[in-house]
């Protein structure tokens, strides 16, 4: 007998209702029995002091020793050799200077946790016991903490491994500061059979104790470019015999201002910023050349990719209208393109509820997207992911300064916090991804 298709109708959308309650519910809320089991073990092996002042002992010597992009050799040895004393398995060098460890099951699901772990060009003017002892380095923006923290997490995990229902991944990164580290890290691998990824950043914006984030677009793609118009030199008494690049340069920096303020929506935040100018050696002399070379940054990925497209339109066209020719790089390594970090919103809305767990409900914040940028973003290009910012602001001892400040200090009682977020999620994941799988 035919089933009326009104009827059907009816019976598909419960059916939906259903699966779409089932597949939620399942991730989107911690049950009661991962609450009330695993979050006082969590957070008591987080707080525990010997792995307290253990976690600070690691962060202080990572500190002193700051190392540039791919040149992360005596960090990664402190990685590998604290792994070693945990007993967790690991390969070594993945991109360089990069480890990648595991722990729990072997089997799928996998989750993954990342920290950076490279410094900056910059002279710590901060005077404490453990200040940076190479000239010109410091880590400036936490890295060091954020290495403490995964091997923190990688201490409880491994406590706690026989009760994984799958497999951890630690990713410990090179070169995130020159925005390449995790595109290296992603082609060697390191996200194979990896189903969900999780990375934070400590900030001065929000106060030890403290975390937020937001679903959706959170940080901004970051884009450089450089332009080399060309023209043709001369004497600058005779400008008529030359072809002169100074003014298609000077008209194109122009014409870039114009895109933000005149054809991006005021309510889609752009930026366009040239921030360098090179043409010519001498007051009298039209130059064969001129350089220009800026940033641009969006925060959704079709708008991040059209601002590119017009930025090299404008500059050729401007370039053209002045007799000139333009070539554009988009690719250097001194401005390499990073998409917008984009918050998958079923793993965020499982975030925010692990932070509720381990800091409370009053201490996670809805976070403001900012035009920073980072390269975890590639991460959550291959795999669904959330990034957290850990507040870590303390007036008392003077964390209070904004990332790649010489003046940069962190206030170490993050270290436990960063540790049991980590922990957790990766815990409770795996628990309710392994429940989500009996969902048909």
């Amino acid at each position: 007998m035919a089933v009326p298709g009104i009827f059907l109708f009816f019976v598909v959308l419960f059916l939906i209702s259903i699966a779409t309650s089932c597949s939620c519910s399942s991730l989107n809320s911690l049950t009661s029995d991962w609450n009330s089991s695993f979050k006082e073990k969590i957070t008591g092996l987080a707080n525990d002091p010997n792995t307290v002042n253990w976690m600070k002992r690691i962060r202080r010597e990572i500190h002193e020793n700051p190392e540039l992009a791919f040149e992360e050799f005596a960090t990664s040895a402190v990685v590998r050799r604290e792994l070693d004393r945990l007993g967790v398995g690991y390969r070594w060098p993945v991109a360089g200077t990069g480890v990648v460890a595991a722990i729990g099951s072997g089997s799928k699901p996998f989750v993954a946790l990342r920290a950076d772990m490279d410094a900056l060009p910059i002279q710590e003017m901060v005077e404490w016991e453990h200040k940076s002892k190479v000239d010109g380095k410091m880590h400036a923006c936490g890295h060091d903490a954020h290495v403490a923290m995964l091997l923190g997490a990688a201490k409880i995990l491994q406590e706690m491994r026989n009760e994984l229902q799958g497999t951890v991944v630690l990713i410990f990164q090179p070169a995130e500061e020159r925005g390449v580290g995790a595109k290296a890290m992603i082609q060697e691998g390191v996200l194979e059979n990896v189903e969900s990824i999780f990375g934070i950043h400590t900030v001065h914006g929000y106060p030890t104790g403290t975390v937020a984030a937001r679903p959706g677009e959170f940080l901004a793609g970051c884009g450089g470019f450089r332009a080399k118009i060309s023209g043709k030199g001369g004497h600058a008494a005779i400008p008529q015999h030359s072809i002169d690049p100074i003014l298609a340069v000077s008209t194109s920096v122009i014409s870039l201002q114009n895109i933000v303020s005149r054809e991006i929506d005021p309510l889609d935040s752009q930026v366009v910023s040239v921030a360098m100018i090179h043409g010519g050696t001498t007051f009298n002399d039209i130059p064969d050349a001129a350089t220009i070379a800026g940033t641009f940054r969006a925060f959704s990925k079709k708008s991040f990719y059209a601002l590119r497209e017009r930025i090299e339109e404008l500059i050729k066209a401007q370039a053209a209208v002045h007799r000139c020719s333009a070539e554009i790089d988009f690719s250097g390594m001194e401005q390499p393109t990073v998409p917008p970090t984009v918050n998958d919103e079923r793993i965020y809305d499982h975030v925010r509820q692990v932070s509720m767990q381990i800091v409370g409900k009053e201490n996670t914040k809805t976070s403001p997207s900012y035009m920073g940028s980072e390269d975890f973003a590639f991460y959550l290009d291959k795999v669904p992911g959330s990034f957290l910012l850990v507040g870590m602001r303390n007036e008392r001892i003077g964390s209070v300064y904004p990332p790649h400040s010489p003046y940069f200090n962190i206030d170490e009682d993050v270290l436990p916090v960063g540790a049991a977020i980590h922990a957790a999620f990766a815990h409770s994941y795996l628990s309710n991804s392994t429940k989500n799988s009996h969902f048909p």
